[in-house]
């Protein structure tokens, strides 16, 4: 009898209930929670489900008590299956170069060539990032936050709205980061719906939210085939940094666009996108751990990272309308400035939709890809900026201490 018991209590310290019970439960307990509201969101509000949907469940798995899903099982040593996800694609900087190479197969940078000058938006919509990088200096400040310059580019890349890069970067810069810092792009980036459109509201009127752009020209067969091979030459030359992102967004839209390559384009379009976004997601959602996602730090990234992102959308809308005043004849919608961040093709989807609201018969989308992705790009080369110069400049920093 006393060997059952025992056997019993055993069984009972092993249970969630008791894991939830102990000192430190509760952490686990509202992160769970919030995997739901996630899941809410995804799955009854939509908001970019693909996304919202492996997160929340990331999450949830992460804070089960005793599950060591997203760790390492202390009586086996035997790691979770979403943290071997974490180590071999996030850890190592792998999956944001495959979704480059995905998202480039599925991008059409037609609108971007047939209007050079969107480019402009894409750039100026990484005011963000720059904005972010100098409030987390700031925020070192504050009793409890330790960001040093690694940290703080790692925050700023946030509003660029483009959870690869941000992976990609924060890897290399501030590894110890990466968790809180995937958490936050991807969640904005799902919640672009959300985010943008007050922003969007509030920098235009009325008269400007109504205007309608000339139609695109058409574009060559040929145009889209130099396109990505001078991109690559470009960026080769002047920034090498940047060549693992750029040259895997080019090599996907270059196994597009060239028409012979349509098996490895298909894959790369569903198969390969669709294998990892799945684990991408899985493995960023494990990083909301209670143990780890409960602290100041995390706290203060989330609100540098709405920050930037606020940053972001108004720096491409107000360009628009600086081109406007610039260029009277040829006026320039300035919602689709807002698509200047990254998120492709959510932040293009928002302007036409608000373009809509003023006139249903306004057809904004593909104008608004123009700078979609050109911001994508603009991420990119923002990255490549940051991995080049950031490590120099706080060895220099050291030097002079």
């Amino acid at each position: 009898m006393e060997a059952i018991i025992s056997g019993f209590q055993q069984l009972m310290l092993t249970t969630g209930i008791y894991g939830f019970l102990q000192s430190g439960g509760w952490g686990n307990a509202l992160m769970i929670l919030v995997g739901f509201v996630l899941l809410y969101l995804g799955i009854k509000k939509e908001f970019e489900p693909l996304l919202l949907v492996p997160i929340a469940m990331g999450c949830i798995l992460s804070n089960i008590p005793f599950a060591y899903i997203s760790g390492v099982d202390p009586t086996s040593g035997d790691a979770g299956f979403i943290k071997v996800l974490f180590d071999a694609g996030i850890d190592s900087g792998l999956f944001p170069v495959l979704i480059f190479m995905g998202v480039g197969a599925m991008t059409d940078f037609g609108p971007l060539i047939a209007n050079p000058k969107t480019l402009l938006m894409g750039a100026a919509a990484q005011l963000g990032i720059f904005t972010a990088l100098i409030g987390a200096l700031l925020l070192s400040f504050l009793p409890g936050i330790n960001f040093d310059l690694n940290v703080a580019a790692s925050i700023g890349i946030i509003g660029g709205a483009d959870g690869p890069t941000s992976i990609y970067v924060t890897s290399r810069l501030a590894p110890q980061y990466l968790g809180s810092i995937a958490v936050a792009a991807y969640s904005y980036m799902a919640l672009v719906p959300i985010i943008q459109p007050p922003i969007m509201r509030a920098l235009t009127t009325k008269k400007e939210r109504l205007i309608r752009m000339q139609q695109l020209r058409p574009v060559s067969k040929t145009e889209k085939i130099v396109f990505p091979i001078m991109v690559i030459t470009v960026c080769a030359i002047l920034l090498p940094s940047a060549c693992s992102l750029i040259g895997a967004l080019m090599f996907g839209n270059l196994a597009t666009e060239c028409g012979v390559m349509k098996r490895l384009s298909d894959t790369m379009q569903n198969a390969l996108m669709n294998t990892v976004t799945i684990f991408l997601g899985l493995a960023v959602g494990s990083k909301m751990a209670a143990d780890v996602f409960l602290n100041l730090e995390t706290l203060g990234i989330l609100v540098l990272g709405m920050v930037a992102f606020g940053f972001g959308t108004a720096g491409g809308v107000l360009i628009a309308k600086l081109m406007n005043k610039l260029d009277p004849k040829h006026p320039v919608n300035p919602l689709i400035g807002s698509a200047g961040v990254s998120a492709v093709p959510m932040a293009a989807r928002v302007s036409s939709k608000e373009g809509q609201k003023e006139d249903t018969q306004n057809f904004l989308l593909m104008h608004a890809m123009g700078p979609n992705v050109s911001g994508v790009i603009g991420s990119a080369v923002a990255a490549g900026v940051l991995i080049s110069v950031v490590p120099t400049m706080v060895q220099a920093s050291m030097a002079l201490v």
